[in-house]
């Protein structure tokens, strides 16, 4: 595989100890230093990069009893590049003098919940510590007390602290990398009015501007790598296959057109990923300042209007970008927002870092009543999971091909999975089940191609979005529920009332009875845009562990109490109503790069 281009954040595991000598902090040396190692193997054999390497800890070179190994500790962090901190001890420490004190970096503790030493009480005061000094963490202890000698860590713990990292990882991923903007807004749409102030205070990104004009400029002097780009058109006539042209036979266009659009739609997809993240290739024909990129772990391009009524529209770039594949083989997805809507390309790149996997960028279209499917669709009642109606997610013209719903889980569920564990046969049935159809000119003029496909029924799915409120700031919504597979007739006759040229994804929201949860109809009522992502996975859970990190509010969620993980010092502003105690905590603490 082609080295990843941006630098993984390491995982500091910092093993704290009771201070005193002279028998105490001797008998618990190496009982300190196991936890460490034990958690360090945990991580590394779990969690993995974007590349699919493992990730790194880095373990303080001693047990830290008080404030002078804490700041070696430090020392080396800073060193080695580590991007969050889990301390680790059995046992009573000098909570003040043995705390992590970077106010960026996300921390936890876990404190071993034994009875021959007091771990736990440690945890209460370096939390009680963090929460005085509005350094928030993330205390672990588990529920079962376990003997000293005990080196097996339960369920409850593991799973905590596999959240806690995974959230981390992309906090301290994201911290120094760009978005860029290729354009502005597009028709008027709030979402891609990029905010600089939320990219850098919340996410500690930079935004980078670019004019369209780069594309026609670089598509005109031929600013990419030519031996790419054919080995790229090659690939694509044999791979991506054309469907039924919808439009009227004024407006067709012809077969000369076409292939042009489809040779600019290539273009575009190189130029674009060469923007993001640069090309060692530009560099021997000339082109060493394009070839540096922006530094992008995602973007945005414009579109429509300015661009796409003269020239072919993104829809290939965006999809072939996202996909977690293309001519060179099976590779982490570039994360491309449709009509530049920075804040969708933001929970794009949540969902990536989360899961290591695709992302679905997508309309919010249309809810589906029973009655009103039943009314178009001679009579087909919606049952089982979408009884009570259906969202119909649908992106005017790209979405990741990983969508189709052809890879699937270790139950033989589909799903959308990290690009190593991707197999090429499922691969190839998400090309071959992608139809690229010429765009409707009555909306782009300038041609171009866009994805049709239709997910699998049974995925596991969570539909974010991020929102901006004025006077609040930044907001996430979380529904957690399945896509839904229907007969082909009654699918054409709901999908083909709108352009029929798109991707589709029938959505049904698991409901609770409760509030924006109350019905299928009151999710899509209470949703804040028109645009969603959709995560493969139950995986709300990790999205309000990663909001909380970053200081941004949930405001509607579906995600069962006991699987939200949230920093300590969040009970400090409520216990009862968490929702309410996530909104003051987060307005509290403001920013995290503030």
């Amino acid at each position: 595989m082609s080295k990843h281009p941006f630098p993984f954040p390491k995982i500091g595991i910092r093993p704290t100890i009771d201070g005193r000598r002279g028998g105490v902090r001797e008998s618990l040396e190496d009982i300190t230093m196991n936890m460490a190692k034990r958690v360090a193997k945990l991580f590394s054999d779990e969690l993995r990069n974007l590349d699919g390497s493992a990730v790194e800890c880095v373990i303080a070179d001693s047990t830290i009893g008080g404030v002078r190994e804490a700041a070696a500790c430090e020392e080396k962090f800073q060193r080695e590049g580590v991007g969050l901190s889990l301390t680790v001890t059995p046992c009573w420490c000098y909570g003040s003098e043995t705390m992590d004190m970077d106010p960026h970096r996300p921390k936890a503790i876990w404190g071993f919940n034994g009875t021959e030493r007091p771990g736990a009480v440690y945890l209460a005061a370096a939390l009680a510590g963090h929460t005085q000094k509005g350094i928030p963490a993330f205390g672990i202890y588990g529920k079962d007390v376990q003997d000293a000698g005990d080196d097996s860590m339960p369920e409850d713990v593991v799973i905590k602290l596999l959240t806690f990292a995974r959230a981390g990882l992309a906090v301290a991923y994201m911290r120094g990398k760009a978005y860029l903007s290729m354009g502005g807004t597009s028709m008027g749409i709030a979402g891609s009015v990029v905010d600089s102030s939320f990219w850098e205070g919340n996410l500690g990104m930079r935004v980078e501007a670019i004019d369209m004009s780069e594309f026609a400029g670089r598509m005109r002097k031929g600013t990419y790598d030519q031996a790419e780009y054919e080995k790229a058109l090659a690939w694509v006539k044999e791979n991506c296959p054309e469907g039924k042209d919808y439009n009227s036979e004024e407006t067709k266009r012809s077969r000369e057109q076409l292939d042009s659009e489809w040779e600019d739609s290539v273009k575009m997809a190189l130029i674009a990923r060469d923007l993001m993240v640069g090309n060692d290739n530009l560099v021997e024909a000339g082109y060493g300042e394009q070839a540096q990129g922006h530094y992008a772990i995602a973007a945005g391009f414009q579109g429509q209007r300015q661009w796409t009524d003269h020239f072919p529209n993104g829809d290939f770039m965006e999809a072939i970008l996202n996909t977690s594949f293309d001519w060179n083989g099976k590779r982490p997805p570039y994360i491309v927002a449709t009509e530049n809507d920075a804040l969708n390309g933001a929970g794009m790149l949540f969902g990536q870092l989360l899961t290591n996997s695709a992302q679905i960028f997508a309309d919010l279209r249309t809810y589906w009543s029973p009655d009103a499917v039943a009314r178009v669709a001679d009579g087909y009642q919606l049952e089982g999971k979408a009884a009570d109606g259906l969202l119909h997610l649908i992106n005017s013209g790209p979405a990741a091909l990983d969508g189709t719903g052809d890879q699937t889980d270790a139950d033989g569920k589909p799903t959308m999975k990290p690009f190593w564990e991707i197999t090429d046969e499922e691969a190839e049935a998400s090309l071959k089940n992608t139809t690229w159809h010429p765009s409707i000119t009555e909306y782009f003029p300038g041609g171009g191609m866009s994805t049709r496909f239709k997910t699998k029924g049974g995925m596991k799915a969570t539909m974010i979005r991020l929102n901006l409120a004025a006077g609040l700031g930044p907001c996430l919504q979380i529904a957690e529920g399945w896509t839904v597979e229907l007969p082909e007739n009654v699918h054409d006759a709901l999908d083909e009332r709108t352009n029929p040229s798109w991707p589709t994804t029938w959505f049904a929201p698991r409901l609770t009875g409760k509030g924006a949860f109350s019905s299928a109809y009151e999710v899509m009522n209470n949703w804040g845009a028109n645009h969603c992502v959709m995560t493969a996975g139950h995986v709300g859970d990790l999205y309000i562990t990663l909001a909380s990190m970053l200081r941004i509010p949930v405001y509607m969620h579906n995600i069962e109490e006991e699987r939200v993980f949230r920093p300590s010092a969040w009970r400090a502003f409520g216990t009862a109503d968490l929702e309410g105690a996530d909104f003051r905590a987060c307005q509290s603490y403001g920013p995290l790069y503030k």
